[in-house]
């Protein structure tokens, strides 16, 4: 059913249409307002519908509040659609940047003095040319994966339910699409977390008894991360920088996916049709995630800084446990340095930036504001915008098109007894 059809529909009822639709729109034809008789006579042949011009100024916001309505209900995926295709579309997304993140992951960590690791051009090309792609730009890579797909499916099937379930109970869409965001991603969390701090660790040391960068770590491999870490450190080391985390990536995917499906709602009413094509496609993911990722550029500073920052009074603390052997001391004390947890953290700490002596998110926006002013808080912005539109615009372009292909593999029950009929 067309748009004016619907609008139709809704003005004009049985009993009174012709009326109703005189009302309610401007006839181009002054001799079809001539004749009621006439105009019920069109109206029921459909002849009526090419003539119909819609009063803008009167019901445009009407109609696009009823469009995006109709759009919405339409537009709702099975919850196990929306599951793969999220969990595809935001692996896919995070492994086309995983070797940026690894180049950010190296100058974050990088212990030597001065830094091996500076411009972004440089460090690629440096750990490209001595460690090649797949154990050096691509180290980490399946600790990443593994957390990647199972948690951009929770996201998706918690995101999509979420959404259902607050617009059915009457809450504004912004707000629906902002809480649902915010809920995917502390479900998603669970399990992306832990997989985080091994491909962290993983990108840091590169291959196995690296010769380039001693950053501390010396894995095996990611079954060798894990039971090393849970062995020497607890199972509570998996979810460190958890809290961190959350500060940063709760307001992000609650910003991006509320963005998204505004700037998504609009393409569909600029375009007409449900299928924006291509390139709105690329450019109402991208840039949502690009806003949300400036907007939340603070928080991505701080947390950096925070998980990053040396804490001397929490040494003797950690190093209880390995202090046991003198074979595990020297491995327990390169772990015990913070490192980001979560990517993309695309700020560095500029060299004598100031320790923040805190684990406080909102404390140390304080003491970074005090310092170094409202620059500092936007460290990094460039990158963090970039990386953000590219993997946004990635994952939520497959998404769509994900979806599309596994509706016509196996549509849904609806389209199916309508087909039959």
């Amino acid at each position: 059913m067309s748009v004016a059809d619907r609008i139709v529909s809704y003005l004009a009822p049985a009993d009174n249409s012709a009326q109703t639709i005189k009302e309610g729109f401007s006839v181009s034809s002054p001799a079809a307002a001539a004749s009621s008789g006439e105009d019920r006579h069109e109206g029921q042949t459909g002849g009526l519908l090419p003539d119909i011009r819609i009063n803008r100024q009167s019901f445009g916001q009407d109609m696009i509040s009823e469009e995006d309505d109709s759009f919405e209900e339409e537009g709702r995926p099975p919850y196990l659609h929306a599951m793969i295709a999220g969990g595809l579309g935001g692996s896919t997304g995070d492994m086309l940047m995983h070797s940026l993140d690894t180049v950010k992951t190296r100058q974050q960590g990088d212990p030597h003095i001065p830094p091996k690791y500076t411009s972004l051009g440089s460090s690629y090309h440096t750990i490209w040319r001595q460690e090649g792609i797949r154990r050096g730009l691509y180290g980490g890579w399946v600790p990443a994966l593994s957390g990647s797909l199972p948690g951009t499916m929770l996201f998706f099937g918690t995101y999509e339910w979420s959404k259902r379930f607050l617009i059915e109970h009457g809450l504004q869409h912004h707000l629906s699409y902002l809480t649902a965001g915010f809920l995917g991603d502390l479900a998603g969390s669970v399990v992306y977390v832990p997989s985080e701090v091994l491909k962290t660790r993983m990108q840091l040391q590169g291959r196995y008894n690296n010769p380039y960068f001693k950053s501390g770590y010396n894995y095996r491999g990611t079954v060798d991360a894990a039971r090393t870490i849970v062995r020497h450190e607890g199972l509570s080391a998996l979810f460190h920088g958890y809290q961190a985390t959350l500060y940063r990536d709760l307001p992000f995917s609650a910003l991006q996916f509320m963005f998204w499906e505004q700037f998504h709602a609009w393409a569909r009413t600029y375009k007409q049709s449900r299928d924006v094509g291509v390139p709105l496609e690329l450019l109402t993911g991208g840039l949502a995630g690009s806003l949300a990722g400036v907007m939340t550029c603070p928080l991505d500073v701080v947390k950096t800084r925070l998980q990053t920052q040396v804490h001397p009074d929490l040494l003797p603390k950690e190093s209880k446990a390995a202090a046991k052997t003198t074979t595990h001391a020297s491995t327990s004390k390169s772990q015990m340095r913070n490192i980001s947890t979560s990517s993309p953290s695309t700020h560095t700490p500029r060299p004598g930036a100031v320790n923040l002596q805190t684990s406080s998110v909102i404390q140390g926006l304080k003491v970074i504001y005090q310092t170094e002013g409202l620059s500092g808080w936007f460290r990094g912005v460039g990158p963090r915008g970039v990386w953000t539109f590219i993997q946004s615009g990635t994952m939520l372009f497959l998404y769509q098109r994900i979806l599309k292909q596994l509706e016509v593999w196996n549509p849904p029950v609806e389209a199916q007894r309508e087909h039959a009929i």
